[in-house]
């Protein structure tokens, strides 16, 4: 087992990665930034150390700082969390050259599954449901109108470099397919220098479903349920559920066969998340695959009880899965909402700050994941996320019973942020009967959609 991690990462991801590690008997390090001096993961972990300026390309980006502070600290392992480097085979890479061990898949992984155009060509070989679209990469209007044309148009225009919702355009017709092209390109240049596109058949209001894998490097793996993660924005999530009320036990079964079958196709190794289209015909499609921890682990966490992030390290340091499939039972349901300093009314703007005070609610199946603290200033620097209010309890109702009652308990003074929001969702009379779809928001709260572009 290692002896001391480093945690290439901040907010709350860093600080509950130092509470498996102090729980597992293991020493931290934590890097941070100018602005993160006074940041709580800084504050918890054994040792820390600064690596740059506040934007994160100086610091939580830069991959030769955060080596050689892994080497000055002699740290033998970093777990990258989610975000920044965390699907970066690059860096996977630098650290097995560097002798060091990262706690996720091996870079050749991250390379298969981070190209979507690659990884949907592998998972059509393993007899994985692909979304009907183009076999190539496609790189100019003309090769993708062709390929649109056979799919059927509304078709989705893919960056194949793609994600956070960079680089997708929904074209309904010949003719708006030229420029949705085009802009959805030159995003993708811009963002991933990359201009490989695809072209997929865009399916109407789906839902959001992806599966928890678990893979080890003796050839084991499992799946821990499944996540709803329909309520969306912009392809950015805003709240959690498993299990899905969607979705029976015989179709979690096919659904979860199906996701394991994904990762032994790519000899998948660490947590990782399959994520799946389900339509309104029940039919569910393969649509990419997370090499990484997700934000949303906690409500797997809850079903399942299982802690993902010690899992991620054991694995990490060669052992054998702790569990086999017919082990994992998903019990009652779990629901999280994540709270972003933001102003929903205005497109939800992010809105750094100081909080003034804060009081997080407490009592039986209510967790809070969050860095922050009274009187700590939010920098404007990264993501507006600064806590996730997860709760659990025996089925659906009571379980937003309980949300309801933990966001209205949650007092956070002096920033906006998107808690009134949730409230509304989760009060909403289609989200109660769990009638969600990726298309929830545009059209229950049309108020909030102001689209950029």
């Amino acid at each position: 087992m290692f002896q001391k991690i480093l945690i290439a990462n901040r907010g709350e991801i860093a600080v509950r990665i130092i509470r498996a590690c102090r729980e597992m008997g293991i020493k931290t390090v934590a890097v941070y930034s100018e602005a993160d001096r006074d940041a709580l993961h800084t504050l918890l972990a054994d040792e820390a150390i600064c690596i740059g300026p506040a934007p994160s390309t100086e610091s939580y980006l830069d991959m030769e700082r955060i080596l050689t502070a892994c080497v000055v600290m002699k740290a033998d392992a970093i777990h990258p969390g989610f975000g920044f480097l965390s699907e970066n085979a690059r860096f996977a890479e630098l650290c097995e050259k560097c002798n060091i061990r990262f706690i996720g898949p091996s870079a050749e992984i991250i390379n298969k599954m981070g190209n979507k155009s690659e990884a949907r060509k592998t998972m059509m070989a393993a007899g994985v449901p692909v979304v009907p679209g183009s076999k190539e990469p496609v790189y100019t209007v003309e090769e993708g109108l062709k390929t649109a044309k056979e799919v059927g148009f509304p078709v989705m225009i893919k960056a194949s470099s793609g994600g956070g919702g960079k680089g997708m355009r929904v074209s309904r017709s010949e003719e708006d397919f030229e420029s949705n092209f085009l802009n959805a390109q030159m995003e993708s240049v811009k963002g991933f220098s990359d201009n490989t596109m695809y072209i997929e058949r865009f399916v109407e209001n789906p839902r959001h479903i992806e599966f928890q894998i678990l893979g080890d490097r003796y050839g084991n793996v499992v799946h821990l349920g499944e996540r709803d993660c329909s309520i969306q924005r912009r392809h950015q999530k805003v709240l959690e559920e498993s299990p899905s009320a969607a979705i029976s036990d015989e179709l979690r079964k096919k659904m979860g066969e199906t996701a394991v079958r994904a990762a032994k196709a790519v000899g998948y190794e660490n947590a990782g998340t399959i994520e799946f289209l389900l339509d309104k015909q029940k039919n569910f499609y393969f649509m990419e695959m997370n090499t990484r921890i997700q934000v949303e682990h906690p409500v797997t966490e809850s079903v399942t009880d299982m802690d993902l992030i010690k899992e991620q390290i054991r694995i990490a340091s060669g052992e054998p899965l702790s569990v086999r499939q017919e082990d994992i039972r998903i019990s009652g349901h779990a629901i999280e909402c994540r709270i972003n300093a933001e102003n929903p009314e205005k497109n939800f703007m992010p809105c750094p700050g100081m909080i003034t005070d804060i009081h997080l609610p407490g009592g039986r199946g209510v967790r809070v994941d969050t860095a922050v603290y009274n009187n700590y200033r939010i920098p404007p620097n990264y993501d507006s996320m600064i806590l996730k209010l997860i709760v659990r309890d025996k089925d659906r109702a009571s379980a937003i019973a309980k949300m309801r009652s933990a966001l209205g308990e949650l007092v956070i003074e002096g920033i906006n942020t998107n808690l009134d929001f949730q409230y509304d969702i989760i009060s909403d009379p289609d989200f109660q009967a769990g009638e969600v779809d990726t298309n929830f928001i545009p059209s229950h709260f049309p108020e909030y959609c102001i689209h950029p572009h």
